[in-house]
Parts: C-alpha cells; sequence; structure tokens
C-alpha cells in the first residue's frame, strides 16, 4: 500500500525529491517502491521531463485505480479506527467559505470538548465540486444549496439572506436598499459557486440579465475588488460578517434567500465520527448564524 501511497504523492507534487520529503522517506525509498511497483505490474508508470515527473499512458490508464485503493485502504484504517471508538476517527467536510468562517469554528471547538482527538479535514469547494467529492469519497458529507444536488441524499438546515455589495462610494450607497432592476446594468462580480448561483437565478426569475465583468471562486477577492471600484455584486449575508472592507452593504428589495443544506454519503457507509458530528451539527442548528 505504501507504493500506491508513494505514487500518487509523486503525481500530486510531481516530484521524486518532494514526495520523499512529504511522506518521510529518502528519494531512494521512494524511487525502489516505484520500481517495484512496474516491475510486479510489468508497466513503465512515470516519467521524467522538463517539467516534472509525469504518468505514462499506461501509467494514466492504471491511476484512477490507484487513487481508489488509497481512498478504500485509508477507509478501512479510520473504520479500524472506530471500532477501537469515536476518539481517533477523522471527519471529512465539503464546505464553502462562509460556512468555514462562521458555523464550522464554533461547531468543531465545542465537538472537540467531547472528541477531543477527532481529527476535522475541510475541502473548500462549491456546488458542484462538494456533490462529487462525497460520491467518490473523497469527503463524508458537504454544505451545498440543497437546490443545486440531484440524484443524491441531502438535507436542508437554514436558510439566509443575500445583500447586495457596492463600492462605497457608489451613487446607490446611501440608499437603504436596492432592487435587482436597479443594480443588472452595473458591472457584476459573479462569485462562482458551479452547478447553482443563486444571484443569476433571482435575476432570471426577473428576466435580467446581469452586466457580469468578472467570476471569481472566493467571496473574500470580490470584497476586495468591490472596494477597489471594479464592480457591484450579490453575497450572503452570512460571509459578511465580521469583515472590515470599506464597502457598502444593502438590503435586497423584495429579499433574496438562499438555502443550506448537508449533502452526505448514506449513513450505514459513513464513518461513526461524521455521522456523530452530523446529529451534532444538527442538534445545534438553532444557535447558528
Amino acid at each position: 500500500m505504501n507504493r500506491y501511497i508513494a505514487l500518487q504523492k509523486i503525481i500530486e507534487l510531481g516530484s521524486f525529491s518532494k514526495a520523499a520529503a512529504a511522506l518521510g522517506y529518502t528519494q531512494s525509498a521512494i524511487s525502489q517502491m516505484i520500481a517495484s511497483l512496474e516491475n510486479e505490474l510489468s508497466i513503465k508508470l512515470l516519467y521524467r521531463s522538463r517539467t516534472g515527473v509525469h504518468l505514462t499512458l499506461e501509467g494514466e490508464d492504471l491511476f484512477p485505480f490507484v487513487q481508489k485503493t488509497v481512498l478504500q485502504y485509508q477507509a478501512m484504517e479510520e473504520r479500524a479506527k472506530e471500532i477501537r471508538g469515536l476518539e481517533t476517527g477523522i471527519i471529512r467536510i465539503g464546505t464553502i467559505s462562509s460556512i468555514s468562517c462562521h458555523w464550522l469554528p464554533c461547531l468543531i471547538q465545542e465537538f472537540q470538548q467531547s472528541y477531543p482527538n477527532v481529527q476535522f479535514v475541510l475541502h473548500q469547494g462549491d456546488y458542484t465540486t462538494i456533490p462529487e467529492w462525497v460520491r467518490i469519497g473523497e469527503v463524508d458529507f458537504g454544505f451545498v444549496n440543497p437546490d443545486a444536488v440531484k440524484g443524491m441524499k441531502t438535507q436542508f438546515m437554514k436558510e439566509g439572506e443575500l445583500r447586495a455589495v457596492l463600492p462605497a462610494s457608489h451613487t446607490l450607497a446611501g440608499n437603504s436598499s436596492v432592487t435587482l432592476e436597479q443594480l443588472y446594468k452595473e458591472p457584476f462580480l459573479l462569485l462562482e459557486e458551479g452547478a447553482m448561483s443563486e444571484p443569476l437565478e433571482a435575476f432570471r426569475k426577473v428576466g435580467l440579465e446581469p452586466n457580469i465583468k468578472l467570476c471569481v471562486h472566493d467571496d473574500y477577492s470580490i470584497l476586495s475588488m468591490i472596494e477597489a471600484g471594479l464592480g457591484i455584486s450579490i453575497l450572503a449575508e452570512l460571509v459578511l460578517r465580521k469583515t472590515n472592507y470599506n464597502v457598502a452593504i444593502l438590503p435586497i428589495e423584495p429579499t433574496i434567500k438562499r438555502k443550506i443544506g448537508l449533502v452526505m454519503k448514506e449513513k450505514n457507509i459513513m464513518p461513526v465520527a461524521s455521522k456523530v458530528f452530523i446529529d451534532f451539527i444538527i442538534k445545534n442548528m438553532d444557535k447558528l448564524p
């Protein structure tokens, strides 16, 4: 199994030496592992070029099986730990930035008071990548808008409002609220959310097409760009808490809301630690903003 893990790390980092350092081996040991694996399979898996180490065509064919094998091995290890008790579980979560910043810190802190040795691995993604990570086993569950997910188990949790965000010097900045009709011609900075965009859905419902100038994958990058006067945006009210950007944040009339829920594996194949944490989230939902 160490040979598969070594191969995966070499491809991830593009280098034998970097993979050796990351895994705590010598470069010679990593090279021997790959040579042993290639001899066993009677296939050349890797080749070196000026840009680093790459898979051969045969290696590309086999690599998905290697990744799946490593994931299954890790799942087996985690299951063995669970059998020995929840104390040593790992919880893998797909999340979006507003949840990472404003829900998970307090939830994880309180959960670890009861289970101090449980580890958390967070993968930041969007409404497309997070369900896919759940599907292939990269994460156990994730936070998404349930309306963006098809063919997988979801659970609605909470609803929150969206807000218009404008440069502080904008002519509409002094308004008590704004409408989509006032916004759609403005240079619009769109948060790239994958399978679904709540602002775009809101514009479509009233028959308007926003003037999209940039698509950005990070809320806080958008806030910096708005502060610099590059345009306006519509972001979740949750992500706008505890920010000190020099921007105007206004309610939208009529109100636009987004749903937050969970997409998850079937509970009978989910690690015990993740099942317990999901139950903990649901129990504490009323405390969350």
